[in-house]
């Protein structure tokens, strides 16, 4: 992670703890002669595992060590573009980096389970800092170890679904084409499907999404009796993109029937949880029978039902689920729209503040927020601080 300001962040840290750059070195793995290079300016530049050993061994997130903090003081349009050059720079062209530290599967493999608990908590930050690192220290592996093309599969999948998240279609595209290159297995490739649906959707490829998840539900279908957890989640994942596309598709007869599959593989499953690895492959959130009941919900929205919505809505009881469940975040964007439907703006306002709140940096990549925010403001002569404050955070035009 190339930065001229690593060496004094490690040095402000190192004596902050109390500790010498030998006690550093014994309590982190990493050599003394390395600390010294870093700290002096020789060095302005270490692979992300050994920045994770060395804040590890300082009790300080990774992100504080290996980038200054990135603020978005700035709510234009443009704020966000270099936050991702980073990323985007380590796609297109990746860096060898430092030879004299090689990276390792566990190293690497621990480093991608905290990319992806950043993302499912919404700390998109962290995340621009991490993922240059990790796709140097992948391609690295890719090239060197007999499991580092499918550890590489598994870094770009969350890259991949990031850059969607960030409309960074292009990059996306990168990689995903990494992910079909080198994906092991069927869950990999599923959840590549999974994935490339939802940034054809993104992209307004509606047909082209829906021949695609149409055509993976049908090649995961499983004999629900014999089914694993990790094949259950699989399929009822792409069944909820053949819902979403065939609800936008005005056929909501095949949404309906997807939905009803989707929520049969959630019954079989129970409360199984999704496994390390099935994260990893690019499943990252849970699959049950919360996750279908908030598609049915965005069904009832896409099909001008709002008092359908604020009904599932009651059920689902998003407001007290954590942050990171699913798509919770999305589904109040619907319960929102819904409330300004149903002249309920006051209660939508509300919604919204309550997304801003528990989700500060994914709300301002949804464009969805910004129109639900335009109807509001439309009808209104004056505004309050809380929707001006909005206005600004989703970057609603003037």
């Amino acid at each position: 992670m190339p930065s001229s300001e690593i060496g004094e962040r490690l040095k402000r840290a190192r004596k902050r703890r109390g500790l010498t750059q030998r006690g550093l070195a014994e309590s982190s793995g990493v050599s003394v002669s390395l600390i010294r290079k870093l700290e002096q300016g020789e060095r302005g530049d270490t692979r992300l595992e050994t920045a994770r050993r060395l804040a590890a061994a300082l009790r300080i997130p990774t992100t504080k060590l290996v980038a200054a903090e990135v603020t978005d003081a700035d709510p234009a349009a443009g704020a966000d573009v270099d936050r991702w050059a980073g990323v985007r720079a380590a796609l297109d062209t990746p860096e060898p980096g430092a030879t004299d530290e090689v990276p390792t599967i566990g190293g690497v493999r621990a480093a991608l389970d905290d990319a992806i608990a950043s993302y499912t908590s919404g700390g998109l930050q962290g995340m621009s800092l991490m993922l240059p690192g990790l796709l140097r220290d992948a391609h690295a592996l890719a090239d060197t170890h007999p499991q580092g093309r499918s550890l590489r599969a598994e870094v770009m999948q969350i890259t991949g679904r990031l850059m969607t998240q960030t409309r960074n279609y292009g990059a996306a595209d990168i990689a995903f084409a990494a992910v079909e290159r080198d994906a092991p297995d069927a869950l990999h490739g599923a959840a590549l499907a999974n994935n490339r649906v939802w940034l054809l959707l993104r992209r307004g490829r509606l047909a082209a999404a829906s021949a695609l998840a149409v055509q993976w539900a049908d090649d995961l279908e499983p004999r629900l009796s014999r089914a694993s957890a990790g094949e259950l989640s699989a399929w009822g994942w792409v069944l909820l993109r053949v819902a979403a596309t065939a609800s936008r598709d005005n056929r909501p007869d095949e949404a309906e029937m997807a939905l009803r599959l989707a929520t049969a593989a959630a019954v079989t499953m129970g409360r199984a949880q999704t496994s390390t690895a099935t994260k990893r492959a690019g499943f990252i959130r849970r699959f049950s029978g919360l996750t279908v009941a908030m598609q049915q919900a965005e069904q009832a929205m896409v099909e001008e039902r709002p008092d359908a919505v604020l009904r599932l809505a009651k059920r689902i009881n998003a407001v007290n689920l954590p942050a990171s469940t699913g798509n919770r975040n999305r589904h109040l964007l619907d319960v929102a729209h819904a409330q300004v439907l149903t002249r309920r703006n006051g209660e939508a306002i509300e919604t919204l503040l309550t997304v801003e709140q528990d989700a500060p940096q994914w709300l301002p990549h949804q464009r969805y927020a910004r129109e639900v925010l335009g109807l509001i403001v439309e009808q209104r002569r004056t505004l309050t601080p809380e929707m001006r404050r909005l206005a600004e955070v989703v970057r609603l035009p003037l």
